[in-house]
């Protein structure tokens, strides 16, 4: 046994060993050098991984193909080694649920063909396919820098998720703090991520209505989405007469001397200074209790 290698088909990869091996690296389980891409049984027994070949899917003996007819599951064998490093407590529950929604179980669909983009879409697979050689006869060195290639930009897509989640993760208690003044608006002294906390800690049925936040030297009012799976919409849009305004315009519809953009789709507004988004909230809550009245 080679130890802290791991083994996978070689010729023409997709996304999946491809997105295994690269789980297998960021939790530094295996050695770049130590991949070996082959399907000769007798090199595959002597590695201590071994990933979408072989026939066998037994996570004791870290054995993680998907296509063998007694594997019935919907894992491929990123999803099996993403199991594997959560069984194992290498990787926790939240972590394993974070990496699932983000990109794990898109790449398990994708390969197993349960996975159908509207034209003009690409998925992470569909990248990832891309760095296989055009050529079908292509010299089994240009495969494997390939497959180099291809695990370099996996390697670097997981290790940013990794950081991301990290960084959402240790900005929780700030969002938590702000939901628990039960208020119309969620409003913190520095810019970071809130969305995904603000939802996983019951958002959904939070009386918040916007967040306001520094952004770039100014302020932002942003409208607050009814769930996290439609955060392309907001509980209250802005005003309709700001709709898709900059500068002179908006500060001549608002009234408020900092204005100075507004969203086409009236889900965010930027403005100079914290006084002016405060009147911004101000605007955009007395427009609403008015139509309410009229209602």
């Amino acid at each position: 046994m080679i130890p802290r290698s791991c083994g996978t088909h070689d010729g023409s990869f997709h996304a999946d060993e491809v997105t295994a091996c690269a789980l297998l690296l960021l939790f530094d389980q295996i050695d770049r050098n130590k991949i070996i891409r082959t399907r000769d049984n007798s090199k595959l027994g002597q590695c201590d991984f071994v990933c979408d070949v072989g026939g066998i899917y037994d996570p004791a003996h870290r054995r993680f193909d998907h296509h063998q007819s007694e594997y019935v599951g919907e894992l491929s064998s990123a999803g099996m080694v993403w199991q594997y490093l959560k069984d194992t407590h290498i990787v926790d529950a939240h972590t394993y649920d974070f990496f699932n929604k983000s990109l794990i179980w898109g790449v398990d669909a994708h390969d197993n063909g349960k996975l159908h983009l509207e034209a003009g879409s690409c998925s992470f697979s569909q990248v990832i396919t891309n760095f296989v050689p055009p050529m079908y006869d292509a010299p089994e060195s240009v495969q494997n820098a390939a497959f180099q290639q291809a695990l370099e930009f996996a390697l670097g897509h997981l290790t940013r998720l990794l950081e991301r989640f990290r960084y959402i993760e240790s900005c929780k208690e700030k969002v938590a703090a702000s939901m628990q003044r039960n208020e119309k608006v969620l409003y913190f002294d520095e810019a970071m991520p809130w969305m995904e906390s603000f939802f996983e800690m019951g958002g959904e049925k939070h009386p918040a209505l916007f967040v306001i936040m520094p952004s770039g030297g100014h302020w932002k009012l942003r409208g607050i989405p009814p769930s996290l799976d439609e955060r392309m919409k907001v509980r209250v849009p802005l005003p309709q007469e700001w709709a898709g305004l900059l500068d002179v315009d908006l500060k001549n519809v608002s009234g408020i001397p900092g204005a100075i953009f507004c969203h086409k789709g009236r889900f965010i507004s930027v403005w100079e200074t914290k006084e002016d988004v405060y009147k911004a909230l101000d605007y955009v809550l007395n427009r609403k209790a008015h139509d309410n009245s009229i209602r």
